[in-house]
């Protein structure tokens, strides 16, 4: 039984959720509200990642199903990671020490198609990117011309005093916009005019991202380098993370095709023949005999007729096919010939019927009294009063 739920609802899982489902939770859901994308949502950036910490350690997350999170601090298991080191290491940077040598990583969401993932394919992606300016060669103006930054005194910082009670103060620091926290700046008439004294200017950079065969949701693709650049840093990766669109036919599970496939009732008994159009447009024919009976939910499989093998793409998984039969609407067959009907099919159970039984009607599910029914029961205050069930009508 879990304790509470929040960090759950956070990352829009249920408690009963698999470490891929809350993999796949955090990764949409940091992408969506990292700083860079959304500046206004740091703290929903924070509480989403300290979910994660928490649900993606199978200690951690017995301790919070079993006391909440106060039995996460009160146990001593928070790491006190950043929100950014989390961020870093699930999508493969190295954290604190390695952004000191090094620029941050950008990382993007890709939508593709699974005929993408199937057949493999070449994106172009444009980015916008920082690179050093070439003008000034990443000093940002004229060589020695830097200054004591007069706004801040040279510390990068400055600092606020805000009253927020009677005799009660608030001490605020931020980073100087004036010299954007570097403690030096240039006179406007020193400052390089390509970059406006920022060292770097924006550039647009084409990537061709290259979808390889059997690539699966969530893989990420690394172009080392080509991040934003700073002067004294080591460039970033910019990391391209692939998100699987729905598709209307085919459902994937690991390396195997699944989809639905509906058949008529005399299909099911009699034997079908049908097609199949695969994700690179070949047509499959597939058939059954008279008598091979399909029931509804059955499952058939068809080998090395699903995704593609990733780095091995001559090798495929299962198609599997989920049969869904169709019955018959009321009152199909004319009364007289039922007769005949009943000696073909598998004879049917008689009931011995007794006195003491009683014979009822059957009748059609009234779905909307049955809501209306739940509706008012929510509001209901009188614990007491007689209750409904499900309503019937008759017909």
């Amino acid at each position: 039984m879990v304790h509470e739920t929040g960090f759950y609802d956070l990352l829009g899982v249920s408690p009963t959720a698999s470490m891929d489902e809350i993999k796949k939770a955090y990764r949409k859901l940091a992408l969506k509200y990292h700083p860079d994308k959304n500046p206004n949502e740091g703290e929903k950036f924070k509480l989403i990642s300290q979910a994660y910490e928490v649900l993606s350690d199978s200690k951690k997350r017995d301790l919070y199903d079993q006391g909440g999170e106060q039995a996460i601090k009160e146990g001593g298991m928070n790491s006190g990671a950043s929100p950014m080191d989390i961020f870093d290491m699930f999508f493969g940077g190295g954290g604190r020490m390695q952004r000191e040598r090094r620029g941050k990583n950008v990382v993007h969401q890709l939508g593709v198609t699974l005929e993408e993932m199937y057949n493999g394919s070449t994106r172009k992606l444009g980015l916008q990117k920082n690179v050093i300016c070439e003008k000034c060669d990443g000093y940002g103006g004229k060589k020695g011309a830097l200054e004591k930054c007069s706004n801040c005194k040279g510390r990068g910082v400055q600092v606020r005093v805000q009253q927020i009670g009677p005799g009660m103060i608030q001490q605020i620091q931020s980073m100087c916009s004036d010299c954007q926290g570097q403690g030096e700046r240039f006179n406007s008439k020193d400052r390089c005019k390509n970059c406006n004294g920022h060292k770097v200017e924006r550039k647009k950079k084409i990537l061709e991202v290259h979808i390889d065969k059997g690539m699966k949701d969530g893989q990420k693709i690394t172009f080392h380098g080509e991040g934003d650049q700073e002067p004294g840093l080591e460039p970033g990766d910019v990391m391209i993370v692939l998100d699987q669109k729905e598709h209307p036919v085919f459902q994937r599970q690991d390396n195997d095709l699944i989809m639905k496939m509906s058949i008529k009732l005399v299909e099911a008994l009699c034997g079908f023949r049908k097609t199949i159009q695969t994700l690179d447009n070949r047509t499959l024919i597939i058939s059954t005999m008279p008598g091979e009976v399909i029931k509804h939910n059955d499952v058939k499989c068809i080998q090395n007729e699903g995704m593609p093998l990733f780095r091995d793409p001559y090798e495929r998984g299962q198609l599997i096919i989920q049969f869904q039969v169709e019955f018959p609407e009321k009152h199909w067959l004319p009364e007289h010939l039922m007769f005949q009907l009943e000696r073909l099919l598998p004879p049917r159970e008689d009931v011995m019927m007794t006195d003491d039984m009683e014979e009822v009607d059957l009748c059609e599910v009234d779905l909307s009294s049955q809501q209306k029914h739940y509706s008012r029961e929510a509001y209901e205050e009188d614990d007491d009063g007689p209750r409904g069930g499900v309503q019937c009508q008759t017909h």
